[in-house]
């Protein structure tokens, strides 16, 4: 059975992208059986979980799958890293022990530990691939706890991230003929403090095993502590590694007498609890082999070499028998310390640009043959009505041709039949009220009306196009039945008289806000702001619709991320326009609270083209608009 995770579909029973669960433990509680081949997979995108745990193991020679769409193959519309945030979404980094991506908990670690024990053996034969892991004490790490059991899990093309171990398995016994292998890995720990490794490992035999318990093949393994940790304190467990084509990298070359590693690879307890083979691997920090506990017993390690095995260590150390030495920093392995880059599909919109610093809304708009901005004049927040106002400036050249509305702001426009209509929201009490219409055809002259009252709510951003009915508004609402924000819309055949569009209300279930509305091709397109939540993230989504009230989400979201230094937590506020052929997207970026700058970025023809690439694989029903009567 395949369940698909997806922050757009329905979250009714992940049986398609379009019902999809919308976290990840959902998906794994709905495992039917223990039969195994079953398959859980996610849609690129951020998920902030922790502790996760399936309802059912896998069978022998039968694997279930947690799988990220990573290149798109799967269907999800989209390519990327599914992350699997674990952190505290407000927060940050959660570093605190038996909080992990993988469910364990032991307690009476501290006073605080009080929960009931769990092991991490219910993932006993689970397939991982895909998936970046972080923002918790450990990564892709499993942990038997009290459950020492047979144990066995695949993990692919991860890149997993924890402050003591970056992957690995603890408190569990291997089977013979089916070690646990961890594959095209990036294990990192963060880590000097405690019991840290890259990748961590404890298998519970009596004495050395006739065979490998774990395999790492073509792994990067990285950690200030060890790159390769074998045991724990008082355990007198044996445990045999194979790492095969691996990069060992321990962050650390300090001097002898300052805070040197006690080595790249390091068993805790006793240095013949510890075997490993290497095979075409190259080693990078202070020093090969150490012991924690007992360390005069760093030589009865047991390890074999093979093929090209090479370390690069502090220049007093020895290199131990089998490996050759490097005197010169190995360029290339240092490199494969970063992840993968996804594969990505050409992109959409290019050649972001800053347009205008220290404003927070503007609209583009084609006035006389010359493109123009309306610049919302207003401070980020709070002020006088004095404070806002709206201007109109040549965008070329920046010349001023009006300045007027003032008290207003939050403001969108549309030019037809050779005059201008504004419509902006009033600034009064603190807060923002009513949709007025401003028009002139001289851009001295200004008529000004009331087109949209609000009622129990307040109103804020606007959008306004032609449709083949007519004319279409686009109006933000805090309506206290929905979650703040919605959007709301209102149709007119002459501008001036407004009909609010009863059960139109798109995002009834969520923060979506900043509209910007446009028709082509038989469909409106509505970009508008989706908060990520619980993440402060802001994000500029696409949606579209034959009617106002039933709408899909483009399965390719966002239209606009946040990437670079420069756009804070924030590319949202989208405003459109064509000119001269070409489609220009202006987007606002910054905290949401202090600052706020306007960026824009191109596509390359026209504007009906740009609509339709968001539609290229069919759309996902919205559920906010489905649910709203």
């Amino acid at each position: 059975m395949d369940l698909h995770v997806s922050k757009l579909g329905s979250n009714t029973d992940g049986r398609s992208w379009q019902t999809a669960f919308a976290t990840i433990q959902q998906a794994l509680l709905a495992v039917p059986d223990n039969a195994g081949c079953h398959r859980v997979i996610v849609r690129p995108d951020t998920y902030v979980e922790a502790n996760l745990y399936p309802a059912q193991p896998g069978a022998e020679g039968a694997y279930n799958e947690l799988v990220g769409d990573f290149d798109g193959r799967l269907g999800s519309g989209t390519s990327g890293w599914v992350v699997i945030d674990s952190g505290d979404a407000q927060k940050g980094f959660k570093s605190y022990d038996w909080w992990s991506t993988i469910r364990a908990y032991t307690p009476g670690w501290s006073a605080l530990h009080t929960g009931e024990p769990f092991s991490s053996t219910g993932w006993d034969r689970w397939a991982f691939r895909r998936l970046y892991a972080t923002g918790a004490d450990a990564g892709i790490f499993f942990d038997g706890t009290d459950q020492v059991e047979p144990f066995s899990v695949l993990v692919e093309d991860c890149l997993s991230v924890g402050r003591a171990f970056g992957g690995g398995v603890a408190s569990v016994r291997s089977r013979t003929g089916e070690p646990s292998v961890f594959r095209r890995c990036h294990l990192w720990s963060l880590d000097w403090w405690g019991d840290t490794s890259g990748a961590y490992v404890r298998i519970e035999n009596p004495s050395m095993p006739d065979r490998p318990d774990i395999l790492f093949e073509d792994c990067t393994l990285v950690g200030p502590q060890c790159s390769l940790k074998g045991g724990n304190y008082g355990f007198e467990t044996s445990m045999w590694v194979r790492l095969q084509g691996c990069r060992l990298i321990t962050l650390n070359f300090s001097q002898p007498q300052g805070t040197p590693t006690d080595g790249i690879v390091q068993s805790v307890q006793a240095g013949k609890y510890l075997k490993v083979e290497f095979e075409d691997c190259t080693l990078m920090g202070y020093k090969v082999f150490g012991v924690k506990v007992e360390t005069d017993t760093e030589g009865e390690i047991q390890y074999t070499t093979k093929g090209s095995c090479l370390a690069y260590v502090q220049f007093q150390q020895e290199i131990p028998t089998g490996f050759h030495r490097l005197g010169h920093w190995p360029v290339e392995v240092f490199q494969s310390l970063l992840p993968p880059t996804p594969p990505q599909p050409p992109p959409v919109l290019r050649g972001r640009e800053l347009v205008k610093r220290g404003v927070c809304e503007l609209s583009p708009l084609v006035w006389q043959d010359q493109l123009c901005h309306l610049e919302c004049v207003r401070p980020p927040s709070g002020g006088t009505p004095q404070d806002y106002h709206l201007r109109l400036v040549e965008a070329a050249t920046g010349r001023e041709l009006a300045r007027f509305a003032e008290g207003y702001s939050l403001a969108s426009a549309l030019v037809h039949e050779g005059i201008l209509s504004v419509f902006a929201s009033r600034f009064a009490d603190g807060n923002w009220n009513d949709v007025t219409l401003f028009q002139s055809a001289d851009l001295t002259n200004w008529t000004t009306k009331v087109v949209v009252s609000q009622e129990r709510e307040h109103l804020f951003n606007t959008s306004v196009c032609l449709g083949p009915d007519g004319f279409v508004l686009a109006y933000e609402s805090s309506d206290p039945q929905y979650p703040r924000f919605t959007i709301k819309f209102a149709v007119s055949e002459d501008l001036q008289n407004w009909r609010k569009l009863p059960g139109a209300v798109f995002g009834a279930n969520r923060y979506a806000a900043c509209p910007c509305l446009r028709f082509a091709a038989g469909h409106y397109y509505l970009m508008y702001l989706e908060h990520r939540t619980p993440l402060h993230v802001f994000e500029t989504y696409i949606a579209r619709s034959s009617d106002l009230h039933s709408w899909q989400l483009s399965a390719a979201n966002p239209v606009l991320a946040v990437t670079g230094l420069d756009e804070g937590i924030n590319a949202s506020d989208p405003e459109i326009v064509e000119f001269e052929g070409t489609t220009y997207v202006y987007y606002s970026v910054g905290d949401q609270l202090t600052w706020m700058d306007i960026k824009r970025a191109t596509y390359p023809r026209p504007q009906a083209e740009f609509f339709a690439q968001w539609f290229a694989t069919p759309g996902i029903v919205d559920v906010g608009t489905a649910a709203n009567p």
